[in-house]
């Protein structure tokens, strides 16, 4: 095979539209239906050559349309003639329910049927489905595996094999899996790998199971999405609860990833931010797969605010609307850095990530800057008084945009009876106001003098200060930011970071879409993962955020 990295494609600014690239009409149909307009940039570089039959590789980011990139082209090229015709492998459950949500709905005007094979559901439903004449199999390694060596699946011929998220299957130990999985597949296929990054173990990999492939990149300078917004603040080890409670209060995060690096961590933080008012749930490994399952339902239906989970438990999870991401702990590599951060800013939308570092984590923070060409903005954790002043201008903007209600009168005339109007609009706005409580010491991180210090001993030492830092040195918060409505206060610089709400997307332990209730999840929810705000809130509207959303 020639080497993988031998072509390199630039795509022009005018990007093609759909209809260029000569789709089934059925296809452009579901593209319509699902609101798609432009191509993106990896869909532009892969589409037609995938369409000639051509081997592809794709490295892109999460959040750049992969699963359209394969799954358009390979379903265009479907015969419908019975048996299996694409088999997409992925690291995950939740990324196998995923990605088949998707392309069942890009082929359901082709009436193409999709089953999903994984570990913890039955075999013979499984089987059975298949069975009854699906033509795309989407599954995890393990499972897969199994039933090939076990000779379950009878006349398995895909003509298409998709690798999504090679690089996550590499870091999770299922190199050796793939590798003997494809020992079992026809010769005579066409075989399509999509990864975020692409280490040396995956360029080996490409180089055994593909044939002269067309090789899809974007650059170096573009590995994390320029759509997020990158800080990372300077913290004692110990502050780091209060770090990410003030953090959370400031940046007004709709909804939220954070980080953790160990299944404890996960629980515990859960508990603290649940505590905190905030509705958090927790995710990791050890949690049964019905249980994952209704967190996961219930972050994408809005139904709570906070997600917490590892590395491995969110690998391959796609929740729209994700605003923020917070680094609890700075990752132990690149790779997982950018896995991370491409929670957010996805599909052209707004995100922010958020590293929270001690100045013992500096050279690692170096090192993921320069791994992955990503710059990094160094900022102060806001005071309380700075957090308030941002309250209230929040509160001002949503008291210019409220309806008044009929009932409001009512509520007015029986208050003048016993306070003058000054007085009912004091009264009234301090209720609001006293619902936003600041938690915490008034100053949380290193100041600006003592970080200066510890920078400029690690320079001497030969180390490095990390990220760029804003001239001046001295901290505090940015000022007039949008967020969602809200007018001045905010904490950067003139960025508009509105994000859309995410639909909920059930999922289910396989089975053809469409033909399958995928409203009983299962599972009760965590106690220890946390639960509703209770009477506090965190926003101004009037009522606790967390009951004014739908629940799982």
């Amino acid at each position: 095979m020639n080497n993988v990295e031998t072509e390199l494609v630039v795509v022009d600014q005018d990007l093609p539209t759909f209809a260029d690239f000569g789709l089934r009409k059925e296809i452009m149909q579901s593209i319509e239906y699902a609101g798609f307009k432009n191509p993106s940039p990896i869909q532009s570089m892969v589409i037609p050559v995938i369409m000639e039959g051509r081997d592809v590789v794709g490295q892109a980011h999460t959040g750049t349309g992969k699963t359209a990139a394969f799954g358009l082209p390979a379903l265009n090229k479907m015969h419908l003639k019975g048996g299996i015709e694409i088999l997409i492998i992925t690291p995950t459950r939740e990324l196998a329910n995923q990605v088949s949500d998707e392309i069942f709905k890009y082929g359901k005007h082709l009436g193409a049927r999709t089953v999903t094979i994984y570990g913890g559901s039955s075999y013979n439903r499984q089987l059975d489905l298949i069975d009854r004449g699906a033509q795309v199999i989407i599954a995890t390694p393990g499972r897969l595996l199994d039933m090939l060596s076990r000779d379950m699946l009878k006349g398995f011929s895909p003509s298409t094999v998709i690798l999504d998220e090679a690089d996550e299957m590499l870091d999770m130990g299922f190199l050796d899996d793939i590798n003997e999985i494809f020992s079992y597949l026809p010769t005579e296929r066409q075989t399509l790998l999509f990864s975020a990054t692409m280490p040396q173990p995956i360029k080996q990999l490409a180089e055994r199971i593909l044939v002269n492939p067309f090789f899809a990149s974007i650059t170096k300078s573009e590995t994390t999405n320029t759509d997020i917004a990158q800080q990372y603040y300077v913290i004692e080890e110990s502050e780091r609860d209060d770090a990410i409670i003030r953090l959370m209060d400031a940046e007004d995060a709709k909804k939220t990833v954070v980080f953790c690096r160990t299944k404890k961590e996960v629980d515990r933080l859960s508990n603290v931010l649940s505590a905190a008012g905030y509705s958090a749930k927790g995710l990791h490994g050890d949690m049964e797969q019905r249980q994952r399952e209704s967190v996961i339902k219930g972050v994408k239906s809005d139904a709570f605010d906070v997600l917490i989970a590892t590395d491995v438990a969110a690998r391959g999870l796609h929740i729209d609307g994700i605003t923020h991401v917070f680094n609890y702990h700075i990752p132990f590599d690149p790779e997982s850095y950018v896995h991370r951060i491409g929670r957010t800013g996805r599909a052209g939308k707004k995100g922010v990530a958020i590293t929270l570092v001690t100045p013992l984590e500096f050279k690692e923070l170096q090192r993921i800057r320069a791994k992955v060409g990503t710059t990094m903005e160094h900022a102060y954790i806001p005071s309380k008084m700075d957090v308030k002043n941002t309250q209230v201008n929040r509160l001002l903007a949503e008291i210019e945009k409220q309806h008044i209600y009929d009932e409001a009168h009512k509520v007015l005339d029986a208050l003048k009876e016993d306070f003058d109007q000054e007085q009912i609009a004091y009264k009234l706005i301090s209720v609001l106001m006293e619902r936003n409580t600041v938690q915490g010491p008034n100053q949380i991180g290193i100041a600006a003098e003592r970080l200066d210090k510890i920078l400029s001993n690690l320079e001497s030492r030969g180390g490095s200060g990390g990220g760029n830092r804003r001239p001046g040195g001295g901290g505090g918060y940015r000022g007039n930011n949008n967020r969602g409505g809200s007018t001045g206060g905010g904490y950067r610089g003139n960025n508009d970071r509105n994000a859309s709400g995410g639909g909920e997307r059930s999922s289910s332990g396989g089975g053809y879409r469409g033909n399958n209730d995928r409203n009983a999840s299962g599972g009760g929810e965590r106690s220890s993962a946390g639960g509703e705000r209770g009477d506090r809130s965190r926003s101004f509207s009037g009522q606790n955020r967390s009951d004014s959303r739908p629940r799982s």
